[in-house]
This record gives C-alpha cells, structure tokens and sequence, in this order.
C-alpha cells in the first residue's frame, strides 16, 4: 500500500473517529517519529482511541490493509519500542485513561493502558496503598508503557517488577479480536498468557486494560546514603546486607564519575572524594526501621565504610533523592546528548563487570559515569554524546553499547533489565539466545499476529536471519531413534519408564516416544497425578535432580526439576535461605510444583510461583533443549516463554532445570489462631485483617466438618474442637512482626474474638488440610477475586460433611468431601462451579472418586485457539502428557 493509499483511508477514519483524533498532517507527527531513544520514523498518521470497541475497529481496519500498528503511552521508552519504524499508524492510547475499579479489600485494580503510573500510585495512596514499580519516567510513563516493557525502578529489589503486579489483561489481537488473560481471580486454569503479554513491547497484541495488584503502604521509611573508597567495596557491603538477611527497600549506587558530576550540577553535598556511594532504604513499621538502619550502619562498618548520613527529615530524605535523581540532568551539562545503557548482572558480579566495561568504554574513546540499582545487578552506564547529529558516531556508541551488554551476557546477564529491546537491541537477541529460543519467539510472535501488523520489526531479530535449529525433528531418510536400554525400565504395570539425566538425553527420549506415535506421561514425585489418564510410556524426573548452581549472595538457585522440595529447603536452610514455596506433600518435585502453579497462601508475602521463577531449561518433544531467562530478577529481553510453563502441566515440554529466586529465611514468624462464632465473622474479620496486612503471610478462614484430626495440637485445652477458625500468620524482622500481631489482637478483642498463638504458620495448615484428603474424598480449589468470597460462600451454600479452607488474600476456597457417592461429587461440583461462574471465577477438580468421572476443569479460555496452536508447534499434539490440562 502507498502512502498515499494509507493517507485516504486516515483521512476515512478521521471521518469517523473526529478529526481530533486523527493525525495526519507533517509537522504534528514529528513528535511522533521518536520516543526517548536515538531511533526514529515517520507515521503515516496517529490515532487516538478512546474505547476498547475503537481499538478494535482500528486493528481491523489495519489488519484487512495490512497497516502497521505501533501502540504508544508516553512515549518514554529508551529502545524505539514506540518508534514507528517502518511507517504505520501510532496508536496514542493517552486518551484510556481512567482507573475502572479500585478494590480495597482484594488490593486490586482494574485500569485502562494510558493511565499514568505516578497518578495512578498517588490515587491508591490516599487509600493506605501504593503501585511498587516506580521506573524513572514515572511522572509520564503510562501503565500500559510499563507493561509493555515490564518496568522496573529502584524498589524492584524488595518489591519485584511489573510483571510481578500484573493479575489479568484484555488484549486486541491482530484480527480485532478482543481477549482476557488472567485476571483477579487468581490461578485460572490456561497458559499464563499474561506472562508472554507483559514485556512484548506491543508485538503480540494492544494492550487496553490491565488487572492490577498493590500492596499496603508502608509506615515508616528511613533513608541513609554510605561513601566508600571503591565500586567493590560498595558491592561487598551489599552482598554482606543481604547475607545478613536484610532486604531494604533500595539499594542504589553511583560511582566516582558520576558524584561529581551530579555535585558540580546540583549540590546536593556529595562526597567528592568516594569511589563509590550507596543510597540504602528500608521500609516497615516504625518499630523495624530504626533497628534495621542502625544494623545496616553496622554492617557497614566492618565494611570499611567512608562516611554515612541518615536522613533525620522528609527534606533531607528528599535531598539524598534528589541527589540520584539529578544524574541524567547533570551529564547533560557535559554533552548535548548520552546514550544511557541497559543492562542486568547478578549482583556479585557488578564491579568486575563495571571494571570491564569501563575499559570498553575507554578503549573506544567515550566519557562515562555510573548510575545502577545494586540490589538487583541493573547497570546504567551513560555514555556521553557530544555531537548527536554525527550518524557515524552514534553508530559507534551503538557498538560500545553492544560490547557493554556483551560483557553482561558474559557475566550470566541480561542484554536490558528494565528498558526493553525494541528496536535498539533486536540485533543483540543473539547474544542471550539461540536457535532454538528465538524460533520458539517467532512462534509465539507468529501465533498471536500471522499478519505481522503489531509492531512490526521489533524485539527479535529477522526470522531469516536465525540459523535452523540444530535438533528439530529428524533429516529424511535418517535412521528411527531407539532409547538406550539403560535408559527404560518397566512400571508394575508393565510401562516403560524412562529416567533422562540431562535435558539433552531427555530431548532425545520425548523425541524417539513421540516420533513413534507414543503418548509420554511425566512423572515427578507422583503426587498430583491421581486424576491422569494412563498413557503409553512414563518419563520420570527423578534424576534430572540435584543443584546445578546455589548463588547465595545473588539469591538464586538453579535445580533439577526432579529434586524434591522438601530437599531443596532443607539445604537452603543451612544458608540461611529459603525458596518460598510451600507443598502438602513430601515428595513434591519442584518441577510438579512449577507445572502445576501450586500456590501456598504463602503468596501473598512471597509472590506466585511465577514470580520465583527465573529461569527454564525446557526439553521439548522435538529433540530441542530451550535454556530461557536469567539468574537475574531483571530482564526484559524477549517473550517470558519459561513462565509459560507455570500451570501448563507439563503440556508443552518437560521442565529439565529451573532457577528460583531465594529468600533470606524471615527473623520470626507469628500465628494467630482465632475462633469466631461463625463463618461469616470469619469472613469479615478476615477481610478487615488482609486489608490491613503489611508483612502477612497467611490468612485463612476455616469450617472444619471433619473432626479437625489434621490440626495441630492447640496450646491450651478447649471445651470443645472449633468448627470455625481464622488463621493468621505474619513473618520477617521481628519487630515488625511484633507489631503486625499486635495489630491483629487489636482487631480480634474489637471483634469480641478469642484467639490463641501456635507454632505452625498458615501454610503449614493449607498442607495438612489437603494431604487430609483420603483417596476417594472430593478436593476441589475454586477460584474468585477476594472481594467476592463472602458472595461467593452465600452462592455455594456450604454445610453437611464438606469442609474448607478460605485463602482469604488470594482468593482462593479448597473444599474436601469425605468419599461423596459419584452422584453427590457431580452434585456439589456443579454447585460450586455454578457459584464461581457467576462471579468470572472457576472451580477445578485437585481429586476426586475414581468412579466419579468428573471433568476437572470444567473452564473455556478466551485464547483456547491459541493455547491449542501452542501445545501443536511445541507439544507434540497432545501426546506429551495428554489429558494432563484443559487443552
């Protein structure tokens, strides 16, 4: 199509929408050649949607003209993902601005994408609440901006980053499709195609609403900023900080360079003369910051620290901020432009690859200085520009740039953390990735966009330009494939089972099953497999076990899918670490765990599953080994593929390896076990406790119609058994936690409530209620948004012999019935899914009478189409653990 052609059918649309909302004339669209990177392009024309319905009559329109689309916030960006490239129509999503629905008692909310982030975070704050990533742009950048290149900022170290906020979206695919991923009821049963859509940068579809998580504001906050002698010695005092199981706020760091600079622009009083300087926060109840300050200026001490300042006012909090903030305005002193570079390291190796990257740097005749977030390994090099016209010499910085991100990848990082890869960093894909992850990539790209009009160019390299996979199916001709005999033996049933010890040997074997028409079923610990069909062949886990890399320092682990949990903790526990994660079952794999998106109420301080996890090595049916993500808690390069893997049931490959984000084991733990009259006290109550919740790690509300033999001995002797009981369970420094129990006795007295305090924590309860069930009792999970339990239980009618446990945070109601008849198990199954239904939640089936043949899903997707395309390209059509999940 001409320019002109494309002009028309604007000048169509403008009829349509308003010529407001229709940009076409030349000198208007300049401001849309650019976004803050050195990329640039020229737009056909911009528009402006103010609906979903808009979008969808946009994309269609551009579909059937095959017009390419460049979804836009603010244009804030640093890597042209907003850059129209190659032509096309800006979509301007600006005017979708509104916060739909703000849910205080699920902590949630529902937003449109041009929604700004700080707005937004300074809406929910009036309300006791706060929105944690808080990227640089913050004041502009808008929510769907964020998503789109998974945002960080300097409190993604406590606090995570977008992806980790992000519950649901609606999504206009390329066909004006509209679809919901995810969303506030939590753990739906589909692929998380949240996971893929956050960080796609626009390439898979429009973002037009996101479902959003924020936490409780915290009370208190102290800052303090630390000098020292050198880079290393900074980085030593963060490692010691985080050994010493402390996890402040923020932990950012500016070199020698850049103090200088920054005093010279703004005077903030830096010290001249440090190597290095650390800005430290920590957060909590007023009761915890003093203490964890006055340690941490312990900590530094035995590591030879310079000089530290603790801010005593708002004002001087405000001018130890001011002083990291002035960095970008302060180098554009020394030259008309930089080029500020993106790249993630573990955090123990910052000041090598700091050292590395200044010898780059000099080697190629720039000026330099440093500004990073230390407490997750974010380097940001800025790179001075003294002449930005000069192609040739921004051609050079881009080279400095790749050699930089080189040297990051080399150092078992990520080619950008937090700003994307766009159009800047498409060609450095190679660096991180392969063959085999790329193809896999243009898949996923491929299957959500055939006709390559969403963003067209961006993120990956040319498909052309990625060299065939080395192990995709067998050459013609070649020989079949046979399995090793020490490889296989045989189940009592009489079934081979085959037992990989590599990802490589276990490629091999999925590849010579499933070439000769085999159905393989994977088996981990065994211990959610009750409801599975049988399959033609076994393939066990159980010696792809085992640690492969144990990183305290950076928290991080890398496993064998196959090694128990209970193992893992245990060694962890000797360092003083944890992963948190939590089963009922002691021989739970961490590969079951990760397939099955087995959430302990522990989530709720913790993170999901898919938070944990960091990295994948993927053995797929074809013969291909995938290695995906990095031991890092920021990268944004590519499609987030292993955390599709998270609730897909081992549907679309067998998880080989996988690396978990660590945890320091928390100071203390508290559990209040309290015994309402009657469940809907405990319902309420217990909403009134998680609204108020700041470090919780659990809270339950309880109907036991079993007898309650499963529960753990009680301090003091009762009358009777409680039927009804509200657990709750807070962890972490132990002032804080001191505090947080206090505030819940508070609660409880108001509520005329008694209440006990026991050693086992929430989680340990939610395990012993589900290993509780027996082999033919009925176990269903029913998930809702929290807001809507009360409704929920009103709906569902409990009572008679099923009990339940309510995980009141997330959402979540397990209800077990002893050995119901088949008729009575279809019978409260389909009440309780009738209830859910209603209110956009979903019951699944955990276990269930072998006579019962109930359907354990029981829940249609939006994307099913897609969910089954992915399982073609990638799960051998079903054979790879067939009748395993809802596709």
């Amino acid at each position: 199509m001409t320019t002109a052609d494309t002009q028309a059918l604007l000048a169509d649309l403008a009829a349509r929408l308003g010529p407001d909302r229709v940009i076409v004339d030349p000198a208007q669209l300049i401001t849309y050649e650019v976004d803050g990177s050195f990329e640039r392009g020229h737009p056909d024309g911009v528009v402006f949607p103010r609906s979903v319905n808009e979008v969808v009559e946009l994309v269609r329109w551009a579909a059937e003209q095959r017009v390419p689309l460049i979804a836009r916030g603010s244009g804030t960006g640093l890597a042209g993902g907003a850059v129209p490239e190659i032509g096309g129509v800006v979509v301007q999503l600006g005017l979708m601005n509104r916060v739909l629905e703000l849910d205080l008692i699920g902590r949630s909310a529902v937003v449109e994408a041009g929604v700004v982030n700080l707005l937004f975070d300074n809406q929910v704050r009036k309300h006791g609440l706060f929105f944690p990533p808080d990227p640089s742009s913050q004041r502009t950048a808008t929510i769907g901006g964020n998503i789109g290149t998974n945002a960080g900022g300097p409190h993604c170290f406590k606090y995570g980053v977008t992806s980790n906020y992000v519950t649901g979206l609606e999504v206009v695919l390329s066909d004006g499709r509209i679809i919901h991923t995810g969303g506030r009821a939590f753990d739906i049963p589909a692929y998380d195609l949240t996971a893929l859509f956050v960080g796609s940068e626009g390439t898979l579809g429009i973002i037009t609403r996101a479902d959003l998580r924020v936490l409780r504001d915290p009370l208190a906050v102290r800052t303090m900023l630390a000098a020292f002698d050198s880079v290393e010695r900074a980085g030593e005092a963060v490692s010691t900080i985080i050994a010493r199981g402390l996890i402040p706020a923020t932990m950012e760091m500016m070199d020698s360079s850049i103090v200088r600079i920054v005093e010279e622009y703004a005077h903030p009083g830096l010290p001249l003369d440090a190597g290095a300087v650390l800005i430290i926060e920590v957060d909590g109840y007023p009761e915890s910051v003093g203490p964890q300050i006055a340690e941490i200026e312990a900590i530094l001490r035995e590591c030879s620290v310079r000089e530290m300042r603790v801010a005593q006012s708002a004002a001087e909090r405000d001018r130890i901020w001011f002083a990291r903030k002035s960095a970008a305005g302060a180098m554009a002193r020394l030259a008309p432009a930089y080029y500020l570079v993106d790249g993630t390291v573990p955090r123990s190796k910052l000041a090598e690859t700091l050292a590395t990257i200044n010898q780059i740097i000099e080697a190629d005749g720039f000026r330099t200085g440093h500004v990073f977030h230390a407490g997750d390994g974010n380097l940001h090099p800025l790179v001075l520009i003294d002449d930005p016209s000069d192609r040739t010499l921004i051609a050079r910085v881009l080279e400095t740039g790749r050699k930089i991100l080189a040297a990051c990848v080399a150092a078992g990082g990520s080619i950008t953390g937090e700003h994307g890869v766009g159009i800047e960093k498409r060609a450095f894909m190679s660096l991180m990735y392969g063959a085999t992850e790329l193809s896999l990539m243009w898949d996923v790209k491929e299957m959500f966009d055939p006709v390559e009009i969403m963003n067209t160019g961006k993120v990956l390299p040319p498909r052309d330009e990625i060299v065939a996979p080395a192990h995709h199916g067998r050459p013609p001709g070649a020989a079949p494939v046979t399995l090793q005999a020490e490889t296989t033996t045989m189940s009592s049933a009489g079934l081979p089972i085959a037992t990989p010890t590599s990802p490589e040997e276990a490629a091999d074997t999925l590849r010579a099953f499933i070439e000769g028409g085999k159905s393989v079923r994977i088996r981990g610990g065994g211990t959610k497999s009750a409801l599975l069909p049988p399959a033609d062949v076994m393939l066990s886990t159980e010696d792809l076990s085992g640690i492969c890399d144990l990183a305290v320092e950076d928290l991080y682990v890398t496993v064998g899918a196959g090694t128990r949990l209970a193992d893992l903790q245990a060694l962890l526990q000797g360092h003083g670490m944890w992963a948190p994660l939590a089963s009922p079952w002691q021989a739970a794999t961490i590969g079951g765990i990760i397939a099955a998106n087995a959430n302990a109420p522990l989530r709720m301080r913790y993170g999901s599953v898919r938070d944990v996890l960091l990295a994948a090595t993927i053995a797929l049916p074809d013969g291909r080994v995938a290695r995906i993500g990095r031991p890092v808690v920021k990268n944004v390069a590519g499609y987030d593929l292993h955390k599709v893997q998270v609730g897909a049931y081992g549907t679309l490959g067998l998880l080989c390896e996988v690396t978990l984000k660590l945890a320091p084991l928390p100071r203390a733990r508290a559990t209040v076990i309290a015994m309402p009259r009657r469940i809907a006290q405990a319902l309420d109550v217990g909403a009134t406790l998680t609204q108020q919740s700041l470090i919780a790690s659990a809270a339950l509300a309880l109907e036991i119609a079993d007898g309650g033999g499963w529960l753990p001995p009680l301090p003091v002797a009762l009358d009777r058994r409680p039927t009804t009981l509200l657990v709750y369970t807070a962890e972490g420094l132990a002032e804080d936690v001191r505090a947080e129990i206090a505030a819940v006795r508070t609660v409880l007295r108001s509520a005329d409530i008694p209440a006990l305090q026991i050693d086992s924590s929430g989680s340990d309860l939610w395990g012993a209620f589900l290993s509780a069930a027996q082999p033919d009792d009925l176990l269903i999970r029913i998930g809702i948004a929290p807001k809507d339990i009360r409704g929920f239980m009103q709906r569902a009618g409990f009572g008679g012999r099923e009990s339940y446990l309510t995980d009141l945070a997330a959402g979540q109601v397990y209800v077990r019935a002893p050995a119901p008849h088949p008729d009575d198990a279809h019978r409260i199954l389909d009440r309780l899914r009738t209830a859910a239904r209603t209110l956009n939640g979903y019951a699944v089936v955990l276990a269930a009478p072998a006579r019962a043949r109930l359907d354990p899903w029981g829940y249609t997707p939006d994307a099913l189409d897609r969910m089954r395309e992915m399982r073609r390209r990638w799960g051998a059509d079903g054979l790879l653990n067939p009748g395993a999940f809802i596709v």
